[in-house]
Parts: C-alpha cells; structure tokens; sequence
C-alpha cells in the first residue's frame, strides 16, 4: 500500500515556482529519501502533504485518502518535524508537550516520557531559555509523542550535536522497525544513505531521478583517477565519461564514468600512468553528476 501518492503535484507562489509536476509514491514501512539544496522544493512539497499550503495544481494522497479532504483526520496519524521549530517563548517544555498531546485522540503520557529521557530534555525550561538545538529536541518529543503511522522529517538534524544525531538516526529505525513509514528530506547525502531504502533527487521544483539508493550508489558509474609524470594528452571525449578534471599540470586526471568498464580499460591502456584508481563514487558524487 502506497502510504503517500502524489500525481503531478504542482505549486506557484504568484509568477515563483515552488514545485512542477512532483509525482512519487511511498510505500508503507519505507525510508523515503528526499533529497535536494535549499531552494529545490524539499520543504513546499512536505507543506502541500500537509496541507498546510494548497497546490495549483496536481493531487496529493496519504493513507489513500486526499490530503486536503481529510487533513484533520491524516493529521492524527502524522508526526512532522519541520526544519524551524518555533514555539511560544513564555511556556514550560512540558506545558508545551502537554498542549500537543491534547490534539491528539490517545494517551501519550508513556511515550512522551520515555522521548524526554532518549532527547536528554529539561522539561522545566521555558522555550524562551533554550537553544536551537534543545528547541529542535522539543519538536523531535512532539513529532513522534502520539507513535504516528507516517513522520515527515525536513532536515531535522540541524541544531543536533553530533551525539544527538546519532540518538535520533537510532530513534527514526526504531520508529521505522515499529512499522511507520518514514519521508526524510535533507541535502546532507550521508544522513540519507544511512537511513533511506529508496531516494528521490529534487532540482528546480521537479524530481529528476528516484531510484532504490543501492542502485542508484551502484548504477555502473566508476570514479576514475589518474596519476601520471608527464600531461596527459587524451582528452577523454569518450560517451559516458563526465564531470571531467585536471590540475594545472594535465599530469592527473579524474572523471565520473557510466558504460563498459572495459572499453575505458582499453583507452587507458594507451596512456603512461604512475597510479590509477577506479572506485565506487559516493551518493553526493552521483547527487552532482545530476546536478551538473
């Protein structure tokens, strides 16, 4: 079952884009990466499933329900932490998670606590006294408070020391072992090769590659490195062969590689070299190949 399902998901804030004819599908108990720069639509994408914006055009679809139609009744099986969090200065963390608690129909008295404890939050703290990193903490208890079935994360481990984004990374697979579904947007490539099963790349509004992330980290490209005394005259003007570049010198050389691995073996056989190396690229390499 499709858990989120968009189809052709479009929106323009007056003459500015924001998102053009997004289509993806999540399935129920999936990591779904969703990848992109500030500014590529990551954010209005998760406010039109919300509904907290409306789309110009395309539908959306959570739980096989329209999200606009049947938002209030979505909602209590949703958590969201968005990139911001913001709160009113003047109440106590624990006045606060108690309010959020109350719009939902269930007791999360239990989970709350055991979420405070894991967050290492001081609940009698005004919001007003704390960082953006202990306010993030504050939305993290209030985003999975309720066990939601579906929890949308936008970039949610800025403001996180490092010690607590490895807490949250093992609390988001426990959420997901639990059995809910998890949409996780962020430009930073290592956070989604370790959680996501599946990612999407978001540019300019619209997506432009989905693919299960082994495949897309495995799909015949090759870094290619070369070492040499000399320039290296080839030019490497060969189909597949991209992201091209050398140093002042022309002694080394490096490129993205798509194709037969033999026929660039072939080439390279031509050319005196002191090292050479091929390996893997990494996810944000492949995440530039794309760009670029």
């Amino acid at each position: 079952m499709n858990v989120i399902s968009t189809d052709k998901l479009t929106k323009y804030y007056g003459e500015n884009r924001g998102i053009i004819d997004v289509s993806l599908n999540v399935s129920e108990g999936e990591v779904y990466g969703f990848i992109g720069p500030n500014g590529a639509g990551k954010s209005t994408t998760i406010r039109a499933l919300l509904s907290l914006i409306f789309p110009t055009s395309g539908s959306a679809k959570i739980f096989g329900k329209d999200c606009y139609e049947y938002a209030p009744e979505i909602k209590q099986e949703i958590g969201y932490l968005p990139s911001e969090v913001f709160y009113y200065d003047k109440m106590k963390v624990s006045d606060l998670l108690k309010y959020a608690a109350s719009f939902y129909n269930r007791d999360c008295l239990k989970r709350t606590a055991e979420l405070v404890d894991i967050m290492e939050l001081d609940t009698s703290r005004k919001i007003s006294e704390l960082s953006f990193g202990n306010k993030k903490k504050v939305g993290i208890v209030q985003g999975l408070m309720h066990s939601p079935k579906l929890i949308l994360l936008d970039e949610p481990t800025s403001g996180l020391d490092p010690l607590m984004q490895q807490k949250f990374f093992e609390l988001v697979r426990e959420e997901n072992a639990r059995g809910a579904t998890i949409f996780f947007s962020s430009h930073i490539l290592a956070e989604v090769q370790k959680l996501c099963t599946r990612v999407a790349i978001i540019k300019d509004g619209a997506i432009i590659k989905e693919d299960d992330i082994n495949s897309l980290s495995e799909d015949k490209y090759k870094r290619v490195n070369i070492r040499a005394s000399k320039s290296i005259e080839n030019p490497f003007n060969y189909e597949g062969v991209t992201n091209l570049t050398r140093n002042e010198q022309g002694n080394t050389t490096s490129f993205m590689y798509k194709g037969d691995i033999n026929l660039i073996l072939k080439e390279l056989s031509k050319i005196k070299v002191d090292d050479i190396t091929i390996n893997e690229p990494s996810l944000e390499e492949i995440f530039m190949h794309y760009y670029e």
